[in-house]
């Protein structure tokens, strides 16, 4: 029986399960070593904008280690520099970068399905222009607050086609370099390829980058004759509030809203919306469904208390919001609120499940 069809503690616990399965992966003496290896020859941050949906796995679609990618994720892959919290929460990362000489490479992702319009990004109603435009302007957002001559931030759109899961590398001239069009015996022409596409990219950037497009290209070849579920419908029954949901890869289970928008209620209530559509098709049980909020943190002492803290708030805020905007469904919510230990990346439990309607 599929996790969907399942008993909403018996998912919970499955969810559980696998996060507990990421930190033990995550804290491996193998993994810990293939992070410090790969940073000691590619130094350059890798920051990747992308969409919550659980297709775009991008440290499995490039075969990187786990840890090197920091992922930004909301729905829709829907961003705005201008937010407050967002913009500090990157040039913080870009000051930590420089302040240890290296670049930084910025990677705007777009989703798209090439057998079939429908399998596109929800947020922009399965329009691929839409996206495309969308991470188009983040671009030029990156390009206002961290400049346009891109030596030091790299801000670069990459088109993810989510049948095949590969890349495409968008130009600044509108030509594209497109990881299903090529095979592994193209990888020795990769350089060259990246520097006739993106001209103006550091060479210390584009060695960085070369790894991540050979091992999309050794990924996607891999799935080239087999067989995949592509036609999957909307499942979705957890609502993650907040950041720490690097665990969180499976196709069409959560829908991750990020602390980074003014207006968290917006996408609340949209994922609340997707949520009540489930049940009433039948997609999911309506036993209920899981809300779960989330706050990394470093350290212990007033940096963990610091993450509670914000944890319960967004656990709070959003739970008002679904109370407000569909009441019925509220009924149905289990909530969850953890922190997670960034550096080991294990998620820890505040409080057990409540049913917010009791």
């Amino acid at each position: 029986m599929p996790i969907h069809d399942h008993p909403i503690e018996a998912r919970i616990d499955a969810l559980l399960a696998l996060s507990r399965e990421h930190a033990e992966t995550f804290c491996s003496p193998s993994a810990w070593l293939a992070r410090e290896r790969y940073l000691a020859a590619h130094p350059t941050r890798i920051i990747v904008m992308k969409c919550m949906d659980g297709r775009i796995h991008i440290p499995h679609a490039t075969r990187t280690p786990l840890g090197i990618i920091t992922p930004f994720r909301n729905l829709g892959g829907i961003f705005h520099l201008g937010w407050p919290y967002l913009g500090e929460m990157l040039t913080d990362a870009v000051y930590e970068a420089t302040r240890s000489g290296h670049g930084v490479l910025m990677i705007i992702t777009y989703h798209f399905s090439r057998g079939s319009r429908a399998r596109g990004c929800a947020g922009f109603g399965c329009d691929t222009e839409a996206a495309l435009a969308h991470a188009r302007e983040i671009r030029t957002q990156a390009e206002r607050l961290f400049g346009h001559d891109h030596r030091h931030v790299y801000p670069l759109v990459c088109g993810f086609e989510t049948d095949g899961d590969a890349l495409i590398v968008h130009g600044d001239d509108g030509a594209t370099l497109d990881m299903s069009a090529l095979t592994p015996a193209d990888a020795a022409s990769l350089d060259r390829r990246v520097a006739g596409l993106c001209a103006d990219m550091p060479a210390d950037i584009r060695r960085d980058l070369l790894p991540l497009l050979e091992g999309n290209l050794q990924h996607v070849d891999s799935l080239r004759g087999v067989q995949r579920e592509l036609n999957i419908e909307h499942r979705e029954w957890v609502i993650c509030v907040g950041r720490g949901f690097d665990f969180l890869h499976l196709p069409n289970t959560a829908l991750i809203v990020g602390p980074y928008s003014p207006d968290l209620s917006e996408p609340i209530g949209t994922a609340a919306a997707i949520i009540d559509a489930n049940m009433k098709a039948g997609r999911i049980p309506d036993d209920g469904f899981l809300l779960l909020a989330s706050t990394p943190y470093q350290e212990v002492g007033v940096d963990r208390a610091r993450a509670e803290m914000k944890s319960r708030f967004l656990a709070e805020f959003a739970t008002r919001v679904i109370h407000r905007e569909h009441p019925k469904l509220a009924r149905r919510m289990l909530n969850r609120t953890a922190v997670v230990h960034w550096p080991s990346r294990r998620l820890e439990s505040l409080d057990h499940d409540t049913a917010a309607g009791a």
